[in-house]
């Protein structure tokens, strides 16, 4: 850890540009279910929705590409010494020469991918034997920037196109449809479903989401295991020995935070959303995903500490 104003902006822009590549992710999927549902019919009751989910994903699209940039701008500024401003002048030999460069060059390669995606997805509304190419555009773009953000972290410690930076781009993606579909839907698109008219979509659209982050989180458990052991070295003593072992402790609070609350609305606010249709039980389904929302932002400025900090086994304990 560290109270250096470059270090602490650092960790404040990987924090957003982790969140916003969540966002981006999220509302893209969900923009393609609400595709599923005839959200772009004109006389949808889920049209606000739709508009909704794919204005969401432009703007956090467009909020990663320029985190990235600033982050990269940044880490000019690190590794050159120099003050804030005047890391102008070694960005491109950062941006080409070192693996941290290369990582957040890729990363904004794939955010600009994302990018136009999520700019075009109105136009593919209407368009169905283009909604193929759109999705894999998105696909490409999400493993795009996950790479290059798996290759600045700690696991490009061993190296490139190692196992560990496979775990990791593993990782952050799991980890980015998990937060994204549920900030994303929580914070912007689902609220728009929660009239008694669009009541049946968001019954729909709701379970889809709960099976997907299910499943996410199951990569995400396995991916953080690894990322943890990998960590410490083998010794839990770090845990509780390191300001990296501190913030590893936060993460994995906050992420069984994550999962009890969304567990709650899978097998009991959803179940009961389900059985009676009611405005108040479809209002308990937002609101406790409101909260999950809350709680896995707090894991990405966690995720994003332990990212700029030395890890455990690297500290002696």
């Amino acid at each position: 850890m560290s109270s250096d104003p470059v270090w602490l902006l650092q960790v404040a822009f990987a924090a957003l540009a982790d969140l916003a590549f969540a966002c981006t992710l999220g509302a893209l999927l969900l923009d393609a279910w609400l595709r599923g549902e005839q959200a772009f019919a004109p006389k949808s009751p889920a049209r606000g929705s739709a508009r909704r989910a794919a204005r969401t994903a432009l703007a956090a699209a467009l909020t990663f590409v320029v985190c990235d940039f600033v982050s990269l701008w940044l880490q000019s500024a690190a590794m050159s010494g120099s003050p804030i401003l005047d890391a102008g002048a070694t960005l491109w030999l950062v941006a080409t020469a070192t693996h941290a460069g290369l990582g957040a060059s890729v990363a904004f390669a794939g955010g600009v991918l994302l990018t136009i995606a999520a700019a075009t997805s109105s136009q593919m509304r209407n368009a169905h034997h283009a909604h193929n190419a759109h999705n894999a555009l998105a696909v490409l773009g999400a493993l795009i920037a996950a790479c290059g953000k798996a290759a600045i972290g700690h696991a490009a410690d061993a190296g490139a196109f190692s196992v560990a930076e496979g775990v990791q781009t593993l990782h952050l993606l799991a980890t980015a449809v998990w937060g994204g579909v549920v900030i994303a839907g929580a914070a912007a698109v689902l609220p728009a479903l929660a009239s008694s008219v669009a009541r049946d979509a968001l019954m729909r659209v709701v379970a889809r989401l709960s099976r997907v982050a299910t499943i996410a989180v199951a990569f995400v458990i396995a991916t953080g295991v690894f990322n943890a052991w990998r960590g410490t070295g083998g010794s839990p003593a770090v845990i509780t020995q390191s300001g990296w072992g501190h913030a590893l402790a936060v993460k994995a609070a906050l992420v069984a935070a994550a999962l009890a609350l969304g567990a709650l609305n899978r097998w009991s606010a959803l179940p009961r959303l389900q059985r009676t249709a009611s405005t108040m039980d479809a209002h308990t389904v937002i609101n406790v995903m409101r909260v999950e929302a809350a709680v896995m932002a707090g894991v990405f400025v966690a995720a994003s500490v332990l990212s700029h900090s030395v890890p455990g086994f690297a500290t002696g304990g």
